[in-house]
């Protein structure tokens, strides 16, 4: 009598496919320094004025500390779904579940927007700027983007890495020879617009009132999102305990070094006036300032923004596709997008589930009108916010019998992330109210009575909400998990 054949092992994430240095520059990537200043620096500074540096300086505190809760809870427990699983651990199911379904709408949300910003910019880029006027060209194009840089998060993690290695360079160089050129000229008296004289007062977030900070950090602070795309990858990356909490922790230090430059530069050749005078071109700034600064050389800035949003398309598909797998393989969603492709050793299902619900959700956004793209964007801070805010409360509740065992624990694994989740919990209060005012929407309209980002960030949750209710009837197996904490007797990370 014959045995039946050996079953085939279940393919796994590839371990060990990238380095340190890899899982920083995706996390750089995931941010799109480029474009994400592009679409702040004029509101920011319509806000508060030559004091934007110090808003974008302040709103790095709350990141760093979440920073902070995303390395020490990664020490403990190395997995791709990240504040889905440390939620869970520590707050129990709903908690977890419910956080998990956040970061995956994030990617829904802004990943057809970046594919978007990508082909305007390109093809301002090499002359083209009547193509960008051509609404179903763009969409066109931008659809193909996202499937081919899904193909490429499918081929493989490493050729994501070398990818993402090649595109922020070309950005940070962009970047930088911008600043430096724009610096240069304001100081000489060189620029053709309201230069003002740089100033280390500019560092001051407080300079015009609490009030106007406030507004700022509701801005300022989201600059920063996407930097824990490289604690995503923790499965994949060396050093897996420690490597991918570092990366998404100096990533945040370089995009604060970055934001300040440019701030600077940008607020000091084009003054206040030019800034604010077009507010509500903010996509645009970077390309109206570029042939100001560099003449015929601005094709490198609008490249910066191309390439920052071409990047950030493909790592954001990253912490949704992750999230998706770690979900289902606890049995939180579907085991189908679990699947793993033995060839690649990426999880080849979710990343393209991800893929086409953010394609259909940026097709049906342009048919709806040519704002709700903006106001799913403008929808982006409460679940970001929330989230984040998550993971740095679940940080403190799983190591709290650890937090009095050294200063350090106390204020690196208890105090600063709750610190940081408060910021985030009351600027997500002030979102809330900001959003529900129909002038929050790019079309100044209103949707069932409330302000139509504030819909939309409602809808989400509701959805999340009939779909955990309705995957914990059907299957019940991953709410049966309990909260956890750290034993008493256990290693201080």
């Amino acid at each position: 009598m014959t045995s039946p054949p050996a079953t085939a092992p279940e393919a796994e994430l590839k371990q060990g496919a990238i380095t340190f240095l890899d899982a920083l520059v995706i996390g750089l990537a995931s941010t799109s320094p480029a474009y994400s200043l592009a679409a702040v620096i004029g509101p920011v500074v319509a806000l508060v004025g030559v004091y934007a540096p110090g808003v974008l300086l302040a709103s790095f505190v709350p990141m760093l500390l979440i920073a902070s809760a995303f390395y020490y809870l990664n020490k403990v427990d190395q997995d791709c779904g990240t504040t889905f699983s440390w939620v869970t651990r520590a707050l129990g199911p709903w908690f977890g579940w419910i956080g998990g379904w956040a970061i995956a709408m994030t990617g829904v949300l802004v990943i057809g927007s970046l594919a978007d910003v990508a082909v305007r910019f390109g093809l301002l880029t090499v002359g083209l700027d009547s193509w960008t006027e051509n609404t179903a060209l763009v969409v066109t194009l931008a659809a193909a983007v996202i499937v081919v840089m899904t193909a490429v998060c499918v081929l493989g993690t490493e050729i994501s890495a070398r990818f993402q290695n090649v595109l922020i360079l070309a950005q940070v160089v962009s970047l930088l020879v911008f600043a430096g050129v724009a610096l240069g000229r304001a100081i000489a008296g060189d620029s053709p617009l309201d230069a003002i004289t740089p100033s280390f007062s500019w560092l001051n977030p407080f300079g015009e009132g609490g009030a106007a900070l406030t507004a700022g950090l509701l801005l300022g602070v989201f600059v920063y999102w996407g930097w824990e795309s490289a604690v995503n990858l923790t499965e994949e990356t060396q050093d897996s305990a420690s490597a991918p909490g570092r990366a998404g922790i100096f990533s945040t230090v370089v995009l604060l070094v970055t934001y300040l430059a440019v701030a600077f530069a940008v607020v000091a050749f084009a003054g206040t006036t030019f800034l604010t005078d077009n507010e509500g071109e903010e996509e645009q700034i970077f390309a109206l300032l570029g042939e100001q600064v560099l003449g015929g050389w601005d094709w490198v800035l609008l490249l910066s923004v191309a390439t920052s949003a071409l990047a950030s398309t493909q790592t954001t598909i990253i912490p949704a596709s992750r999230t998706g797998l770690s979900m289902a393989r606890r049995a939180a969603l579907p085991k189908r997008l679990a699947h793993i492709s033995p060839r690649f050793r990426t999880p080849d299902v979710s990343t393209w589930v991800v893929a086409g619900i953010a394609i259909g959700w940026y097709v049906l956004a342009n048919v709806i009108s040519e704002n709700a793209l903006f106001d799913s964007l403008t929808a982006l801070s409460l679940l970001i916010a929330f989230y984040y805010s998550l993971t740095g409360i679940a940080c403190a509740v799983y190591y709290r019998r650890q937090l009095l065992r050294s200063v350090r624990n106390f204020l690196l694994i208890g105090l600063g992330p709750v610190v940081g989740a408060g910021l985030l919990i009351w600027l997500l209060v002030r979102s809330i109210g900001d959003l529900n005012d129909p002038e929050a929407s790019s079309s100044g309209t209103t949707w069932f009575g409330m302000g139509p980002p504030l819909v939309i960030g409602i809808a989400i949750f509701l959805i999340g909400t009939v779909v955990m209710i309705g995957w914990r009837l059907r299957d019940g197996t991953f709410w049966r998990e309990r909260p956890s904490t750290a034993p008493e007797g256990a290693t201080t990370p």
